[in-house]
């Protein structure tokens, strides 16, 4: 006879307990990560504003019924949707990660911290709302930028050493539990609640990577984290109403997510929560590209300088030998027919191509108009990439955090330029008194794609006065992005 199986409840996971007590008790003391945490916000946004500008976008932004409006609702910014916060999440979230244009951590799993700003700006939005017409206090954007620094660390902590796409799951299930955690916070969870909330989400239904691999490549990868960000604002809300939570729904026997999700494997941790990752986030500021493929694209507007300049031309060149990382070889070293914008925005090939091309990558140059260049695929066949085990061991080394590439182009007639190799992209936190400056500029042309001049004029003045913003009431800020 077998034994019997214990009813009694247990304690809640250490890794939730974590969780809940850094989101809840964690002081934020680093100059570092609060004004990160500010240029993260107007990138974050501006990434949203340019999606708007996709009808493949758009089409999905607004309620579920059309005409439906929300009193007190959350706005969505660059439209005059009002939203119960749940869709809100969904629409905030899609626009910022539809261009793959948003922040990046790459780790033993990657993924785009920032898309939690869907969750946490409809819920803070929302609620300053409700507390204006109820005539209390409503929160400031002190609030979002803190919840944007703790989300950050929880999704960015977590993937370090956890891989979460060796088993086939998409790393948005992580945006899931981040928002879930920060947005129970600001809606003022219990410590009780506030465990319930992240169990929720983790014992929840998880994406698969399905959409974001060959033969299945596809738009859903745009809005998965918008998903993901949504679902953490409804089961935040569902745990505030008292809903029961599982406390070992990692580790319980059979049942639990390591055993059934995870090869039985628990998670490991490489260092507390605390503020590493906003302060060392990857910005992408040149190219709306995967973030593996940021500093080939880099490398390859050198070399489309060079070939002029040493008489040279694209239809001279024999091969090109990429020199990498292994989780670039693993995520977008593709062969072959390319079949939609989401493929090759995902293509390390492709996203060469065409800045050795034309001296340029854009949004833009992912649409069928552009990609119906045979020179493009006729480029993409020459093109073979080599992992360099140092460039690797780069990647993962905590000091450095590298995204290394070399290019080496060899001609027809056999002779070569010499490689060239850029190791850190210039979103990275070695190169942020260059890359700011620049990601200022992409705010500012985000704007002016939405916004006529007196507004966008406001909006920069604000966002780059750190007190001001801070200090504004979050429905006031959000205002100001309503057309």
């Amino acid at each position: 006879m077998s034994a019997a199986i214990s009813s009694v409840r247990p304690a809640p996971d250490q890794v939730l307990v974590d969780i809940v007590d850094y989101v809840l008790n964690y002081e934020i003391k680093s100059d570092a990560a609060w004004e990160t945490a500010r240029y993260c916000l107007i990138d974050t946004l501006g990434c949203g504003l340019e999606a708007l500008s996709y009808p493949a976008c758009t089409k999905l932004m607004g309620p579920i019924v059309p005409g439906t409006v929300v009193p007190n609702g959350a706005k969505v910014p660059g439209t005059q949707f009002q939203l119960d916060p749940v869709q809100a999440a969904f629409n905030i979230g899609a626009m910022i990660r539809w261009l793959d244009f948003n922040d990046t951590w790459l780790a033993a799993e990657w993924g785009h911290p920032s898309d939690n700003l869907g969750g946490i700006l409809a819920t803070a939005d929302w609620l300053a709302r409700n507390a204006v017409a109820n005539g209390q206090q409503p929160p400031t954007m002190r609030a979002v930028l803190g919840a944007m620094i703790k989300a950050h660390e929880i999704q960015g902590c977590l993937a370090l050493e956890n891989s979460f796409n060796r088993v086939g799951l998409d790393h948005v299930l992580l945006v899931k539990v981040a928002s879930t955690a920060v947005v129970g916070q600001l809606l003022g969870l219990t410590r009780d609640e506030l465990l319930n909330a992240v169990s929720l989400a983790f014992v929840d239904g998880h994406s698969l990577r399905t959409y974001r691999h060959a033969p299945n490549t596809g738009s859903r990868k745009s809005w998965a984290a918008g998903d993901a960000t949504s679902r953490a604002v409804r089961l935040a809300l569902m745990a505030k109403t008292g809903e029961m939570g599982y406390p070992t729904v990692l580790t319980a026997k059979t049942w639990g997510f390591y055993d059934v999700l995870f090869k039985g494997q628990p998670f490991k941790f490489q260092r507390p929560y605390g503020n590493y990752v906003m302060e060392n986030v990857l910005f992408k500021i040149s190219f709306p590209a995967e973030f593996h493929a940021q500093t080939a694209a880099e490398v390859a507007m050198t070399l489309h300088g060079q070939l002029a300049q040493h008489g040279k031309r694209v239809e001279d060149i024999a091969k090109i030998t990429i020199r990498t990382h292994e989780a670039a070889i693993r995520i977008i070293d593709k062969e072959g027919p390319l079949a939609n914008p989401a493929d090759r925005d995902h293509c390390i090939q492709y996203m060469v191509a065409v800045p050795l091309l034309f001296g340029r990558l854009t949004a833009e140059d992912y649409e069928d108009r552009i990609a119906s260049d045979p020179r493009i695929d006729a480029l993409r066949a020459k093109m073979t990439c080599v992992e360099d085990p140092q460039f690797t061991q780069d990647y993962h080394d905590p000091d450095k955090r590298s995204i290394a590439n070399g290019l080496t182009v060899t001609f027809n007639d056999g002779s070569q330029l010499p490689e060239v190799v850029v190791a850190y992209p210039i979103g990275h936190r070695r190169r942020r008194d260059e890359g700011m400056p620049l990601l200022v500029e992409k705010f500012k042309t985000n704007l002016a794609r939405r916004f006529p001049a007196k507004q966008q004029d406001a909006i920069l003045a604000l966002t780059l006065d750190a007190a001001k913003l801070q200090a504004m009431p979050v429905q006031q800020f959000v205002d100001m992005f309503v057309i």
